[in-house]
This record gives structure tokens, sequence and C-alpha cells, in this order.
């Protein structure tokens, strides 16, 4: 049980005893400060004394939780936490922008992303989608307890395939993070200007069908590129031709290769990923 709770809340030993510390900690303590309420009231323990009662505490949990959680050094799981409980009672609707993921391989730009959005109540990640079965990014999605969608070719192009269960499940953006199938048409169009991709080099150079990974950066080196980078873009009708969001470049030296060039764009990508996302998701909802 305590092996999955940590899994679920993404937390070490220490902070899953602090975490169940605040849990007991606080329910008795809003029990202990319900009754005194009452008592100081003077109303006998009668019918409308319990309803009283399990409402004040109902109340008085989530302050509780939330002082206890301070000198624990646990606010800011609770304060997610306590976020998500008030999103769900909201009409039964979540209030956070629903997000879907798109990859193809280990997933680990997916991987990034899932942890930086865990922290952030107003973004969901409600879907990982993904065209190869045994990819490394399925496995995160399920560590993460995060639903999944397995597609190939022709259910990506079909509009009454991932379109539309996509539009289903309320998606509101779509992240590509190491996706290799083309977007079709439909899709860029349901989701223009919300269809965010990342490219392992510095676009215009390096882009279109066939370069990624690999391909990328054994070009950069054969043509005696000086620099690499990342480019995140927007997604339109043509591989790597969106409106560019952000370019973060590295030094590409006499001594890299493929390899060592690849792990400099990863640091890239780790450091500025998410951060880019999320500042233009918060500019999208502000319109």
């Amino acid at each position: 049980m305590f092996k999955k709770l940590k899994q679920r809340w993404k937390v070490n030993n220490l902070n899953l005893f602090l975490v169940i510390c605040t849990f007991a900690i606080g329910g008795s303590l809003c029990g202990w400060v319900g009754r005194k309420i009452l008592l100081f009231t003077g109303l006998e323990k009668n019918g409308l004394w319990f309803f009283l009662y399990i409402l004040l505490i109902t109340l008085l949990w989530p302050v509780c939780v939330l002082l206890l959680s301070i000198p624990l050094g646990q606010f800011r799981f609770f304060r997610n936490y306590i976020a998500k409980i008030f999103r769900r009672l909201g009409n039964g609707k979540s209030t956070s922008t629903q997000v879907a993921i798109f990859a193809s391989g280990a997933g680990t730009n997916a991987a990034n992303l899932i942890r930086y959005f865990k922290e952030l109540p107003e973004v969901a990640i409600k879907v990982i989608v993904c065209n190869h079965a045994e990819a490394g990014v399925m496995q995160i999605a399920g560590d993460h307890h995060i639903n999944t969608m397995l597609i190939n070719k022709k259910i990506l192009d079909d509009p009454k395939g991932c379109l539309l269960q996509l539009q289903q499940q309320g998606i509101q953006f779509i992240i590509l993070a190491g996706f290799l199938l083309k977007i079709p048409p439909p899709i860029v169009e349901a989701y223009r200007d919300k269809i965010i991709n990342i490219h392992p080099a510095l676009l215009p150079k390096y882009g279109g069908k066939g370069m990624y990974g690999h391909f990328v950066h054994e070009a950069v080196i054969a043509n005696g590129e000086k620099e690499s980078g990342i480019s995140i873009h927007l997604v339109d009708d043509h591989y790597d031709h969106g409106k560019l969001l952000f370019q973060a470049t590295c030094v590409v030296t006499e001594n890299d290769d493929a390899l060592t060039l690849a792990k400099k764009i990863h640091a890239l990508e780790q450091q500025h990923f998410p951060l880019v996302v999320n500042e233009y998701l918060k500019k999208q909802n502000q319109r």
C-alpha cells in the first residue's frame, strides 16, 4: 500500500511519513476544534449537534491540514491536494487545462512534463497518445496513473478516430514530445495554435521529414556546424514549420559526435520545455 502511495504522490519515504502524519494529526485537530466550538455554544448532543459537528469538521479540515503542513514541510503537497478536491467538487468539472502528450519513444520529455505539471493544479496531463505499444512512454504513463491512447497512422488520420477521442475527453492542448508521425490536417485545424512541438535543432535548419533524433545530430556534425540547440514551436500543416515560441543554443565542438551532441540537446530540452509550455498555456488561457 505504501509503495503505491509513494508512486501516486511522487514522494520519498520521509515525505510519505510526514504526509500521513499531517493527515492523521490534522484530522484529530479539526475534530477537537469542532467539539470545542460546539461546547462553547451550549447545545445538547442531539441530532442537530451531530449535524453541526460534521459540518464544522468538514469546513475545518482543509484549514487544519494546511496550517499543520507548514511546520512539517508539506504545504505544497496539501495545497495542490486540496485544490484538486475543490476542482472535482465544482460541478463535477475540472477547471484545469486538459492536455494530451503525444510521444513515440522512451518518453524522457514526457516524463519531465508530467513531473513539472504535477505541481501545478491549473494544468492536467489527461492522456498519453502513442503509436508504439512497447514504447517507454507507455510505462511512464502507467507509473503516473495517466490514461493512454494507443494509435496507428490510420487511427491518427481518421477524423472519427484520434481526433474524436481527444474531443470527447475534453483535450484543449496537445504537446508533441518526440512523436514521429505527422499530425494530420483535421487535428491541426481543430487545435490551431494549440499544438506545441519540440525539435532538436535550430529551425529552420535541420527540420522536415525524416529529421528527428540522431538523424538531426548526425547532419549537424557532418555539416560542421558550430552550434545547435532546440526549437519549441507551434504545429501547422508542414513538418517543423509553425511559429517559433522559443530557441536555446549549445556549442558544437570539434570533439562532439552525434551522441555527445544529443546529451547537450537533451539537457536543453529538460531545462526549457516545461517552462515554455507553461508560459504559453498561461497566455492562451488569459485570452
